[in-house]
């Protein structure tokens, strides 16, 4: 079992590890300026297996007791958005350049140390981005968007709908201008990579005689520039960042698990506006070839090679699956929702928050839009969650499988071909008050009295005050205890 969370202060804990130059790419990038480089690979460039484990993310997440080596299952995609929570809820770091969101992309943030007055900083138990939060922070977030309104037309993911039609020029693989999203309410999506997305790691900078890695080369104007508005989000009272400031969500991340018979072959997380197509084939789609294997502005995943499946009879009947997959299946996203459109000749089975409440097999019908996954109904459920009106949280995770049916009676280890795809924003939600800062209605045992005819009376003056404070427009005094406000009570007035 996981040890409890245990308190480590984020800045002196991250400068050391910078001083120590024991993470390769983690190193000053001006001294003087208190600027230093963490390496930070594309979401779908994962590292191999070994390499996770030196990470300054698997670090931090063993340092607060988050990850235990030998007890927890590594979780390189979670190490990474933790350590990131707490550099974006610390005022002592400063995002001053972030490589990532480049074109061409470079796996690499620069962040600046600050003093900040009076900060306590970030610590190990509270960098999951728990707090005292609003149920009205979260309903703010229903009116996020992912990509605004669905194209209008006859095809499942808003094509033309006419076989030989002309269909739309791909975007381009680099990050819009900004003119284009004018009217959104998110800021410009980190565009897909031109590289497989099972390519290989790609280094943070030249490497150097001895396994190290040089710094970084910032930009002109990078260490001088004003951090980007998403460095900035306030804190006010204690609220997370990802509440006040939505934008932060990775709305159009997914983590994409493959499983062959219950064996996990492949682990990654794309991050695209429009989504993804899941498919296994040597035929690339084309302009042309819209119709058949949809907009060519989907993240292309292909299915991992069964190749090295040691079972002769389950590699033959993985291989037949697959070469029925040419087509494959595009996860679309579009405004709050994700959608499934199965083009692909094999059958394909589901499970989720979406799926129709009943027994046996759930099936998705070919070339028909499927719903699989709403933020809105998502987020109402955790509204409902964290008042205690239900016991369970909402569920988001999201189960395919390929060639079989599901649900049936036989479990999902023995499926051949199964994928579990995660909308990353929802879990990070979830955790963000699962912990012990939840403040769901069971979670901390109150004592309060049962309110008298004093109690009663004093509620009606604070209704009667909070009604004429908005009607004066005014701001709320503060509380003292040496001077009384304007609606204190004289001595006696009470009856006895």
């Amino acid at each position: 079992m996981t040890a409890p969370p245990r308190r480590v202060r984020l800045k002196p804990w991250l400068l050391a590890q910078v001083e120590s130059q024991r993470y390769p790419g983690l190193q000053w990038v001006d001294r003087r300026q208190r600027l230093f480089c963490i390496p930070w690979h594309h979401a779908t460039r994962h590292l191999a297996p070994q390499e996770d484990d030196g990470t300054i993310f698997k670090a931090w997440a063993t340092e607060t007791g988050k990850f235990t080596e030998g007890v927890d299952e590594p979780d390189p995609a979670k190490w990474k958005a933790n350590l990131r929570c707490a550099l974006n809820k610390s005022r002592e770091f400063r995002l001053r350049y972030d490589g990532t969101k480049d074109a061409p992309p470079k796996p690499y943030k620069v962040y600046e140390v600050c003093e900040a007055d009076g900060a306590d900083g970030v610590t190990g138990d509270d960098f999951s981005c728990g707090g005292e939060e609003d149920v009205s922070q979260l309903q703010k977030l229903m009116s996020l968007s992912i990509n605004g309104e669905p194209a209008p037309g006859g095809a499942p993911w808003g094509g033309s709908g006419k076989v030989g039609a002309s269909p739309a020029a791909p975007q381009p693989r680099c990050p819009p201008d900004a003119a284009v999203h004018a009217g959104d309410l998110l800021p410009p999506y980190p565009w897909p990579k031109e590289e497989p997305p099972f390519g290989g790691a790609c280094p943070v900078g030249p490497f150097l005689p001895g396994g190290g890695v040089a710094a970084p080369e910032l930009p002109p104007g990078a260490a001088g520039a004003a951090p980007p508005p998403a460095a900035l989000a306030p804190m006010e009272h204690g609220v997370p960042n990802l509440l006040i400031s939505p934008h932060l969500l990775p709305l159009t991340d997914l983590e994409l698990k493959f499983q062959y018979r219950g064996r996990q072959v492949c682990v990654l997380t794309i991050s695209n506006p429009h989504g993804c197509r899941l498919f296994h084939s040597s035929l690339e789609p084309t302009q042309e070839q819209v119709e058949l294997f949809g907009p060519l502005t989907l993240e292309q995943v292909r299915f991992p090679a069964a190749d090295g499946i040691p079972n002769e009879k389950q590699r033959f009947y993985t291989h037949q699956l697959l070469d029925v997959l040419d087509r494959g299946l595009i996860l679309e996203l579009q405004g709050q929702d994700i959608y499934a459109i199965r083009l692909c000749q094999c059958k394909v089975f589901w499970s989720g928050p979406c799926a129709a409440r009943c027994a046996g097999p759930n099936p998705i019908e070919r070339e028909k839009k499927t719903k699989l996954f709403s933020l809105e109904g998502f987020l109402n459920g955790l509204i409902l969650f964290q008042k205690g009106q239900t016991t369970t949280p909402p569920p988001f995770e999201i189960f395919f499988c390929f060639g079989e049916e599901w649900p049936d009676q036989k479990p999902k280890e023995k499926k051949l071909i199964t994928v579990q795809v995660v909308p990353v924003a929802a879990r990070l939600l979830l955790e963000m008050f699962s912990g012990e800062l939840s403040w769901s209605a069971d979670s901390i045992p109150l004592q309060i009295s049962h309110p008298d005819l004093k109690d009663r009376m004093v509620e009606q003056f604070k209704e009667l005050y909070q009604l004429w404070q908005s009607q004066q427009r005014l701001p709320q005094p503060p509380a003292s205890a040496e001077e009384p406000g304007p609606w204190a009570l004289p001595p006696g007035s009470l009856p006895q």
